[in-house]
């Protein structure tokens, strides 16, 4: 795995392509870019034939293990591993421990296992089992086991054994993905954790940046784990600690003002569970990431949800994942998107967003869509999805051409007019 540096900026933000990965060695990823978020191999409510209908279809496939660590047996032996079993062979392939659409619930690890939520219920995974998933699944990448259990206040202590159970995890990862045949393709990242102890951070990201991983995940930056002047400031600190080379991905970070934020950070990758996170409550993104003329979005007052409008999402999007566990902070519209469950949808006949090339915007209308989902047709979010995909890869690729162009404090300008 190569990343090969084009352009960095004083402020932070770098532009590069990510080359050499995994059994397609042939396939590249501009960066900054996201992963298409996945679940069970694929995008929710997405067929493979609707998913390649999509623009700017990000190169790498997230795959969450939660998902489908219960497919081990029946995925194991096969020559192509995972992709083969999902049917999808033209991409690569990223295999996270956790499934950054859901949160993790707290005080279920301990010193010699990490848990996960599978449709069975929980699953403990010790290094070798998780690395015989790994085995199985052949993964283009994936990430080291960890534990990143350091919820807001806890102690110091925690803290300490998350950082020195990840090291432990990962000392045991890399020998065994050294010694194993197939694992040749795939590469390991290290994944940085310690809460938000400034000291204890540092620690856990020098020690890692010491072993021979390919890159490096950040764990923990999600907005409900730290105080938001602290965020940027421990990240920016943190990656000044890291290889240039290596690539740095970030857990948990999607709204477009963070993204932003941790690009003039230094990070090169992003997952996009936050469209599915828009999409399972009715919403479709309406912010403005390009000056266009003719573009409708709704006003500050228009974007206002109602009380039961937000209970009956809320109560939709809870049902809809394997546990129970799915922050409130990802349930609550944001100043990014607008709510088509509402009543004032009913009779407008416009597009989701003039201008917008997606399919949904160019065959539906509003009212429509607000049909759909108050008759919970299926229809309905499969074409929020597609909608929603569409504006978060057009955003990603006009952000790069933003660093490339120097312009990308007129995009952070343009994000925050949204806000307003």
């Amino acid at each position: 795995m190569k990343l090969i540096l084009s352009l960095v900026n004083s402020g932070g933000s770098r532009l590069g392509k990510l080359t050499e990965v995994g059994r397609h060695a042939e396939i590249s990823m501009e960066t900054p870019c996201c992963l298409l978020y996945t679940r069970c191999g694929l995008p929710p409510h997405l067929t493979h034939d609707v998913k390649n209908t999509l623009k700017r279809l990000p190169p790498v496939t997230q795959l969450t293990l939660p998902t489908l660590a219960e497919s081990q047996d029946a995925v194991d032996g096969s020559p192509g591993g995972i992709g083969n079993f999902i049917g999808d062979t033209d991409t690569l392939h990223y295999l996270s421990l956790h499934d950054p659409g859901v949160q993790i619930a707290s005080g279920y690890n301990d010193k010699s296992s990490v848990s996960i939520w599978v449709s069975a219920g929980r699953m403990k995974l010790q290094v070798e089992k998780y690395m015989s998933i790994q085995k199985s699944f052949k993964p283009d990448w994936y990430n080291a086991l960890y534990d990143g259990d350091t919820p807001p206040g806890c102690s110091r202590k925690r803290v300490q054994k998350s950082i020195n159970r990840t090291l432990t995890f990962l000392d045991k990862c890399l020998q065994i993905h050294e010694e194993s045949d197939d694992l040749k393709n795939s590469k390991l990242f290290g994944v940085l954790v310690g809460g938000d102890l400034h000291e204890d951070r540092l620690y856990c990201t020098r020690e890692i940046a010491k072993r021979p991983v390919a890159g490096f995940v950040l764990d923990g930056f999600q907005r409900s784990m730290m105080q938001e002047e602290a965020r940027w400031k421990l990240m920016s600190q943190i990656v000044k600690e890291l290889p240039e080379e290596k690539p740095r991905l970030v857990n948990g970070i999607g709204r477009p003002d963070d993204i932003i934020n941790a690009v003039e950070a230094g990070i090169d990758i992003f997952d996009s569970s936050f469209p599915y996170e828009v999409t399972e409550r009715g919403c479709a993104f309406a912010f403005v990431f390009k000056k266009r003329e003719g573009l409708d979005l709704e006003s500050k007052d228009d974007k206002d949800d109602s009380d039961d409008c937000k209970q009956s999402t809320f109560e939709s999007f809870m049902g809809s994942v394997p546990f129970d566990s799915k922050s409130t902070e990802a349930c609550e519209k944001t100043e990014f998107e607008i709510n088509l469950r509402e009543q004032r949808y009913f009779d407008d006949f416009k597009p989701l967003i003039e201008l917008c090339e997606c399919y949904a915007c160019q065959n539906h209308t509003r009212a429509y869509i607000n049909h759909l989902l108050r008759t919970k047709e299926l229809l309905g979010p499969l074409l929020l999805m597609l909608h929603n995909f569409h504006h978060y890869f057009e955003f990603f690729h006009e952000l790069r051409e933003s660093i490339r162009n120097g312009s990308l404090d007129t995009l952070k300008s343009l994000i925050k007019e949204n806000q307003s």
